[in-house]
């Protein structure tokens, strides 16, 4: 977490234990640091901030778009059955998909290319008058691609003015400008622990006018769309980060993207059989995704974590697991490089000392697995 959103959400965690539904003076302090942190935020994303419902994380705040979206419009229209969405999302969305497809709802899966970005014209042909949401996510948490929703905003008002479309920008915040990269976007997820604030904290943009079923009921919260005591210490600190990313942007991702081109320079010169993953144009300065030719990714991800580097494959949901990324078959890359494949995640806590440590562990480790 950032610094300064730790001591922004420390007051809230032993001075204020105000619940801000109450009417008593503990909970007004509460209620005005939870609108505060409301304002905040819809002046970030770039919505009022009656567009802002807080959520427990970006797989909530994707399940309750699409899922709250899809059953709302079926509810008003029974042709609206249509779900539009890509083979390269996070698993809350495919995962939202999945279910309502045992529903009864039509669920297109549109798949990426090979450089990681959805073909915008593929994904728009699966998209007929009784699509209810489409979904594509802004950043790919695991390539790091970047994908062009405002077109895809633009062109399915065209062609579906009823349809809705729905973005997990869970990956996003560090890297671009909410407001302008969601411009006509209905439905925008995010998740605190992405940019420096607490895990298991998120908000979900909800433009005015979008019919939203909610996914938990009870005392009204949220504009009635997520029944429960809001997390007030988590949501400040959410607020904070989403600021303190905001204004340090620029800056930090030309001291990150360095840290990357260093990162995958070295690499590069060390290990031969090394090879980076989809487009460099349309990747954030953030994600260096690549293949180790014949190296099983599970066996160095255990290898270097031994030696004190952090690395992942696939998405951090599918820790542990021994299938290769549904991402990278998605975009159509062979089986066997997608198992050595592996992902490096820098932000704004990582140093030149990190990527040093890297770059001296990383190759003598490649090189001891090769040798077995």
């Amino acid at each position: 977490m950032r610094p300064e959103a730790i001591g922004a959400m420390t007051p809230f965690l032993t001075e204020h234990p105000g619940n801000p539904s109450g009417g008593h003076a503990a909970s007004r302090a509460a209620k005005t640091a939870l609108e505060d942190a409301r304002e905040t935020v819809a002046a970030l994303c770039g919505c009022r901030p009656a567009e802002v419902v807080f959520t427990s994380g970006g797989s909530e705040g994707d399940n309750l778009a699409i899922k709250g979206a899809a059953r709302s419009a079926r509810d008003r229209d029974r042709s609206l059955d249509g779900i539009v969405t890509t083979g390269i999302e996070h698993k809350a969305v495919l995962g939202a998909c999945g279910a309502l497809e045992r529903d009864g709802f039509r669920v297109s899966r549109v798949p990426g290319r090979a450089d990681g970005v959805v073909d915008a014209d593929a994904l728009l042909a699966a998209v007929d008058e009784r699509t209810a949401v489409v979904s594509v996510m802004l950043v790919n948490n695991e390539t790091g691609a970047c994908q062009p929703v405002s077109e895809i905003a633009s062109r399915v008002r065209q062609v579906a003015p009823r349809a809705v479309v729905h973005t997990d920008a869970v990956q996003a915040p560090q890297w671009l400008d909410l407001t302008a990269a969601t411009a006509g976007v209905a439905l925008v997820a995010i998740s605190g622990h992405k940019f420096g604030g607490p895990k298991g904290v998120g908000a979900l943009v909800v433009r005015d006018g979008v019919a939203l079923q909610p996914l938990v009921d009870g005392g009204g919260h949220e504009w009635g769309l997520r029944a429960g005591t809001q997390n007030v210490a988590g949501i400040v600190a959410l607020a904070t980060a989403l600021r303190s990313t905001h204004e340090q942007r620029d800056a930090e991702i030309a001291r990150i993207r360095g840290l990357r081109d260093t990162l995958e320079g070295g690499l590069a010169a060390q290990i031969a059989g090394f090879s980076t993953n989809g487009a460099p144009e349309h990747r954030v300065a953030g994600l260096l995704h690549c293949a180790f030719e014949g190296i099983e990714a599970e066996t160095l991800l255990v290898a270097l974590d031994q030696e004190g580097i952090m690395a992942a494959s696939g998405s951090a949901c599918s820790s542990g697991a021994i299938d290769p990324s549904h991402v990278l078959l998605a975009m159509g890359m062979p089986r066997e490089r997608a198992l050595s494949s592996v992902r490096f995640s820098l932000g704004y806590a990582s140093t030149p000392a990190d990527v040093e440590a890297a770059l001296s562990t990383v190759p003598e480790v490649v090189a001891k697995l090769r040798a077995r």
